[in-house]
């Protein structure tokens, strides 16, 4: 894939960023959600990747202290098997360790077996389980995380 970009989200990507929003998630964040995040969000990071200048992925984190915790993560499906996922991860993950974070964790539907996959690839493991995390249908969340010191 060519002309492939990472750069901070801005509030005028927010259209776009809703468009993978919905494609990838049954109960996906709304338009003040995303606001919130880059307006009044002090500690919040959120990138988007391009293809020729169209969004297909998105990833949102907080850096709090010396922790990272990623907020929500997406790529388009008809773009995912082609390491995008992978680029926009490995770019935050980056960018966390360069402002001294320690240790970064995320939730996971213990059901989505690939993007647990993806985070192994980080080092991330399994640290616990939240019951019923996920309201559209009472998921239990897999708590990972890493040590990135």
């Amino acid at each position: 894939m060519n002309n492939i970009t990472i750069r901070p989200m801005e509030l005028t990507d927010i259209p776009e960023v809703l468009h993978v929003e919905n494609a990838c998630f049954q109960t996906p964040w709304t338009t003040d959600i995303f606001y919130q995040e880059l307006i009044e969000n002090a500690h919040a990071y959120y990138y988007v990747v391009e293809i020729e200048h169209t969004i297909v992925g998105y990833i949102g984190s907080w850096i709090v202290l010396d922790d990272a915790q990623i907020t929500n993560f997406a790529i388009l499906p008809s773009y995912r098997r082609n390491k995008l996922g992978e680029k926009l991860f490995r770019y935050v993950m980056q960018l966390a360790i360069s402002k001294g974070v320690e240790r970064l964790s995320l939730e996971v539907r213990a059901s989505n077996i690939a993007a647990q996959s993806l985070y192994r690839k980080f080092g991330l493991v399994p640290g616990g389980i939240r019951k019923r995390y996920y309201t559209d249908n009472h998921e239990d969340a897999i708590v990972m995380w890493v040590n990135v010191k």
